[in-house]
């Protein structure tokens, strides 16, 4: 994929999350002061915390996509995976909350008011929420950002405390009052596997993790595939934001002119740009074999 549209996606998916994220918060808010249902509240402190964590990744998004410059020689990829750090943090925030008032509300169980009203504006949230999932899922397919992925985790738990709410909200009304704090402790538990997930890939790209072995693989056989390499070491991967950076040895015979050991790097640099996907920085230093 070309940076402009790695750049297209990452801001069209950043920008429409963040106003349908505005509009929920908001009657989401309306709701719970009607209703009084603990699953709502929690249900509104996650778009709260969803929403400022859109807003960071709307912002560091831009930051990720800016081209590489004098102080900044390998590009500000790794801006994304901040964040996708500080959205697990978000994430896990928000589980401790929900998990707060699931466990207040199993102690002291009320009957939710103003039921039709709360479920209206859960049926409300769940359309914007496939929205939001649908584009940052299309996003995400075009881009792999680790960004979008981070964000998108809200939203699906968000989904699923939505739905919660409205099954939460009837159960309650007709006498099983333990359904607020039970279902809003299941979206907990289910936030924090994902707070855990997101944090691990962010800190993998933040820690120059290797490239999948099957793209190594890859690699591999495109450097060997030119007749006359004899071989190659120090195979050194990562990925930053969009652009992956791979760095190698290549053996050549030692009785090359330095013309036709360039004319090969050139070649074999081409070779691996060829069977990779999105931006490529290749590196490759010659050894006479």
């Amino acid at each position: 994929m070309k940076e402009k549209d790695y750049a297209y996606w990452v801001k069209l998916s950043s920008s429409l999350t963040l106003v349908l994220a505005s509009t929920m918060v908001a009657a989401k808010f309306w709701a719970w002061m009607s209703t009084g249902s603990t699953t709502m509240l929690g249900s509104l402190t996650d778009s709260l915390l969803d929403i400022t964590a859109s807003a960071i990744n709307f912002w560091v998004l831009r930051i990720a996509l800016v081209p590489a410059d004098d102080d900044h020689r390998f590009g500000h990829g790794k801006a994304e995976s901040l964040v996708g750090l500080g959205q697990a943090a978000f994430i896990a925030g928000s589980a401790c909350l929900l998990a707060f008032y699931g466990v207040e509300r199993l102690f002291n169980p009320v009957k939710s008011e103003a039921v039709f009203t709360g479920v209206v504006v859960s049926i409300y949230a769940v359309v914007c929420t496939l929205l939001i999932i649908a584009i940052q899922h299309w996003a995400l397919k075009q881009t792999k950002s680790v960004a979008i992925k981070a964000d998108s985790v809200h939203y699906k738990g968000d989904l699923l405390l939505n739905l919660s709410v409205i099954v939460a909200l009837v159960l309650a009304n007709i006498g099983w009052v333990y359904s607020d704090g039970v279902f809003t402790l299941l979206i907990a538990g289910y936030l924090f596997y994902n707070a855990y997930d997101v944090a691990k890939e962010s800190t993998d790209y933040l820690m120059d993790k290797e490239l999948a072995d099957d793209i190594k693989l890859q690699i591999e056989q495109a450097v060997l595939s030119h007749s006359e390499v004899l071989g190659f070491h120090e195979l050194r991967t990562r990925q930053s934001g969009p652009t992956k950076f791979i760095q190698l040895h290549l053996e050549l015979d030692s009785n090359l002119t330095l013309a036709n050991a360039h004319r090969i790097s050139v070649e074999v640099e081409e070779a691996i740009h060829s069977i990779m996907d999105g931006e490529v920085d290749v590196l490759i230093h010659k050894d006479p074999f």
